[in-house]
């Protein structure tokens, strides 16, 4: 594998409202289009200001369109609220949906994680769709039939099975303030059989019986056979520790799923994608010392990622990590990360895409792109 080409999206505006842009996500229109979205901040570690950027390229990533913010976020129950994060799909019939992330700041005081309960602020999915690729967007509707009663929030975008039938990737939470229940953390696909237009059936793709270990950031992938390829952040509650990357598979659009494994990778994974010569690579930060955002092969489907198929896409500078012994350490830690959060998009090419947010400042922060090219 190598990288065949690098870049920014946005670089961001220092002391603006922009000024610390993190979580992107990237899609690959029909046309070529790059069609980007970026949560923007003045202050990372703020949610009031929360607001979600649309860029684009159509030069390969040699320039880009200028942010806009597109997506008016509505009130719910007569509570206002913000999209945290989003992400953009191109769905079987040429429209681009954008699944997002809203979140109840009705109370501006209340930070997003409750110390004491261990719950957060009331979160989730609504949808936007796009039929100009990306130009202009519908107004956000909320998910029609949330199965839960509980927060639950995106872990990444809509994904396409085979026979066009869409996921929602969530992952569940609690009230933020129940201080009977315990969190019992689980990842969820939820389906829909008609375009989006109404949602309902739903399966676990995580949940450990013992809730000591907690499998977030599900990243669920397509393969080229119909298999879904989940890999998974891996917490350890009891021990206050980041595990190596797991995973999981299923045959059956994601109503069965595999044992779980130990991939052998630390510890943050993006969306495994195929190769046209049947590898499958999976971008990922190391935090395992200062930040360095990786990437590796599979010739197993996921099983095992060599060390020797490593290429580097971007290192920091300074450890982000710090001492952990609860759970607020690590909602902490997490929250000062200024380099992370790959996500990955398949070429028409056989190219990868990956884009990431990096900076040497928390609240300064930027998105970059890399093109990595596998052996055909």
């Amino acid at each position: 594998m190598e990288v065949v080409a690098k870049g920014t999206v946005f670089a961001g505006e220092p002391g603006s409202d922009n000024q610390s842009c993190t979580f992107p996500e990237i899609c690959v229109l029909p046309s070529g289009r790059w069609l980007c979205t970026i949560r923007a901040t003045k202050i990372k570690k703020s949610l009031v200001d929360n607001h979600q950027l649309v860029t684009f390229s159509d030069d390969e990533g040699k320039t880009w369109s200028e942010p806009r913010a597109p997506f008016d976020p509505p009130e719910v129950d007569g509570k206002a609220g913000v999209f945290r994060t989003s992400a953009p799909t191109i769905l079987p019939d040429g429209r681009v949906i954008c699944a997002m992330c809203w979140v109840d700041i009705s109370d501006p005081s209340l930070p997003f994680f409750n110390e004491e309960t261990k719950g957060i602020l009331n979160s989730m999915p609504f949808f936007s769709y796009s039929d100009d690729n990306g130009q202009s967007w519908s107004k956000p509707e909320l998910m029609n039939t949330p199965p839960f009663d509980i927060p639950f929030t995106l872990t990444g975008g809509v994904i396409v099975l085979p026979d066009g039938t869409l996921a929602c990737q969530v992952e569940t939470y609690k009230h933020y303030n129940d201080t009977v229940s315990p969190w019992r953390h689980r990842s969820v696909l939820i389906y829909s059989y008609n375009s989006g237009r109404t949602w309902g059936d739903y399966v676990y793709t995580s949940g450990d019986p013992e809730n000591r270990i907690y499998y977030w950031d599900q990243r669920p992938g397509v393969m080229t056979d119909g298999r879904i390829l989940n890999v998974y952040w891996t917490y350890d509650t009891k021990e206050a520790k980041f595990r190596n990357i797991h995973g999981r598979e299923s045959m059956d659009s994601g109503k069965n799923w595999s044992d779980m494994w130990d991939t052998g990778v630390q510890t943050q994974p993006a969306q495994p994608l195929q190769m046209p010569n049947g590898k499958v690579l999976m971008a990922y930060v190391d935090r395992t010392d200062v930040p360095i955002i990786k990437l590796r092969a599979s010739d197993d489907m996921g099983r095992t990622w060599p060390k020797e198929s490593e290429i580097v896409l971007h290192k920091g500078s300074t450890l982000q990590n710090v001492v952990k012994k609860t759970m607020t350490d690590t909602w902490m830690e997490i929250a000062d990360y200024s380099i992370g959060l790959p996500a990955t998009e398949r070429m028409s090419s056989g190219d990868i895409l990956v884009v990431y947010y990096a900076g040497e400042q928390i609240d300064q922060t930027k998105i970059y792109w890399a093109r990595v090219r596998g052996s055909k």
